[in-house]
Formats: structure tokens, C-alpha cells, sequence
């Protein structure tokens, strides 16, 4: 009988090693094996026991549960990656999610902010204190590269180069990635190094709070929140939406998607596709609203 424990741990080290998968989506996938394996207990299945029936009754349950497409689909894909890791542990010699068949995902167009609401987003922020230079630093920031909020503020002194403004990301599956940024966002970067004032603590992270520490993603969250209510902005806004908006206001300029999907630190130029959906969706609207025809 399979020692789970010791499988688990394996399997982890595994998909984040050789399959080169970020820390956070190995959690989501041990996540999902816990929740799997409470299954197989309850039905006291062995999880090399497993059959193709057995798998779909699983799915079929969690389904039934209320658990949404996207979060079905990633089960699934938890499912087929433990198996394979499985067949080439030798711990089984058939594999149960071989035929397995993914569920249709509604496609789901970001959020996204227009070149005006942006630039109300941005002006809105007082630069006065160090909290507010900083947030404008931020943001600024955020809206020129596309950056992830994690990579935002984890950003190190070592991975920036104010003088030729680029950066350097590792992103997610350890990819790193070279960002160019506008004079813009230099200009308030270095304003805010001006004002940020010596603190122990965590002194390599540019982007620290009042108290030397870094700032949370939850921090910059409610500070963003705060500043698009102030600029009197009621779209629901997320740090991603700016990373959105970024991408969209690229391509609709016409920038080349490669460049985007590059920027973006996109595996597949597909995920990067769904950008141009948001323009496909405004000349659509265009054609509508003036052709003599439609």
C-alpha cells in the first residue's frame, strides 16, 4: 500500500522541481489531493486502487457540491498530474484520469480601466507623505510593467535599474523575465526613495510601510481600494485590474502580442489571447454602432 505521506511530499517536490511549477499552485494541488484522499476514505478506496468510474464519481460529488468549472477544472488537472507521477514512481501500472474529460470553462474577460480612469486612478494620489509617494510609486509602476501584485512588492534594489529603467521578475514557474518602464514611473520611484526614510528591517525590498516591514498584498490592497474611491471610481478594482488594463492599452496601441505575452511572463501566447478579445469586443460595438448595415 502507497505511504500517502511520503507520496504526497514526493509528488510536491516533483511538480515544483521538474515540472517547474510556482510554490502557490503546488499548495492549490496538495490542497486539492486532501480534499481527494478524505474521498477515497470515505469510500475506503485505496488511492492506487483507483478506477476511470471511480475518478468521475469524485468529480461528479464535488461537482454536485457547488465547486465552480475553473475549480473543477483544476482538480482534474491535480488528478491527471498525481496519477502520471504515480506511473512513473512505478506505484501503479494504470491510469484511472487517462480518458478524462475537461469541463467547458465560460470564458471570463478581466476587469480592466480606460486610459482615462487610469490617469483620475493615478492623479488622484497626494503625493505629500511617504505612504502616498510611495502608493503613487507603486502604481505607477504597477500600470507601466503589468507586474503581478507579488512581484510588485517583493520587488528588491537588486532587480531594478532606475538609470536604464528596466527590471528583472521571477515570476511564476521561476521564469524571469526583463521589463522595460516609462519616465514616469522613474520620476516617482525616485521621489520616493528621496522621502523613504532608513528603517531596520526589511532593507533590500523597495516598497516597505511606515514600520521598516514589507507591505502585505492585503495592505495594498485596501490602500488601492481607498484611492479608487477617492478618485471616484466605483468599478470593483483589484491590483490585477491594473495589470489588465495595462496588457489591453498595450494592444490596442498596437503592440505586438508576443511583446505583451513576454511582459506579462505568459507561458502560452493563448492566456495572452484573451486581451484581444476585449478589443475584438469594442470594434464590435464600433461596427454595430456606425455601419449603415448592421
Amino acid at each position: 500500500m502507497i505511504d500517502l505521506k511520503k507520496t504526497i511530499a514526493d509528488f510536491i517536490s516533483y511538480i515544483i522541481i521538474e515540472k517547474g511549477l510556482a510554490k502557490n499552485t503546488a499548495l492549490a494541488y496538495k490542497s486539492d489531493l486532501s480534499k481527494f484522499f478524505v474521498y477515497a476514505q470515505k469510500k475506503n478506496i485505496a488511492v492506487e486502487n483507483f478506477e476511470h468510474n471511480d475518478i468521475t464519481d469524485f468529480l461528479w460529488e464535488i461537482k454536485n457540491e457547488g465547486l465552480k468549472p475553473r475549480s473543477l477544472y483544476r482538480m482534474m488537472e491535480t488528478l491527471r498530474q498525481f496519477y502520471k507521477f504515480l506511473i512513473v514512481e512505478e506505484l501503479i501500472k494504470t491510469n484511472p484520469t487517462v480518458y478524462l474529460t475537461a469541463p467547458k470553462i465560460p470564458e471570463h474577460l478581466p476587469g480592466m480601466l480606460s486610459s482615462e480612469e487610469v490617469d483620475a486612478l493615478l492623479t488622484s494620489v497626494s503625493a505629500t507623505d511617504e505612504t502616498n509617494i510611495r502608493n503613487r510609486a507603486m502604481l505607477e509602476l504597477l500600470y507601466a510593467t503589468g507586474l503581478r501584485v507579488s512581484e510588485l512588492i517583493n520587488l528588491k534594489f537588486s532587480n531594478i535599474n532606475l538609470e536604464e529603467c528596466f527590471l528583472k521578475v521571477l515570476g511564476k514557474g521561476s521564469k524571469e523575465r526583463l521589463i522595460p518602464f516609462g519616465n514616469k514611473a522613474k520620476d516617482f520611484i525616485n521621489v520616493y526613495l528621496k522621502k523613504r526614510k532608513p528603517k531596520s528591517g526589511e532593507e533590500d525590498n523597495i516598497f516597505i510601510t511606515r514600520l521598516g516591514k514589507k507591505i502585505s498584498r492585503i495592505e495594498f490592497w485596501r490602500q488601492l481600494k481607498n484611492i479608487a474611491k477617492n478618485a471616484g471610481i466605483v468599478k470593483n478594482i483589484t491590483p490585477h485590474t491594473l495589470r489588465h488594463s495595462f496588457a489591453s492599452h498595450l494592444l490596442s496601441g498596437g503592440a505586438d502580442i508576443r511583446f505583451v505575452q513576454e511582459m506579462l511572463g505568459h507561458s502560452s501566447i493563448s492566456t495572452t489571447q484573451i486581451y484581444t478579445h476585449l478589443d475584438n469586443a469594442k470594434i464590435k460595438s464600433q461596427h454595430k454602432k456606425f455601419h449603415p448595415r448592421s
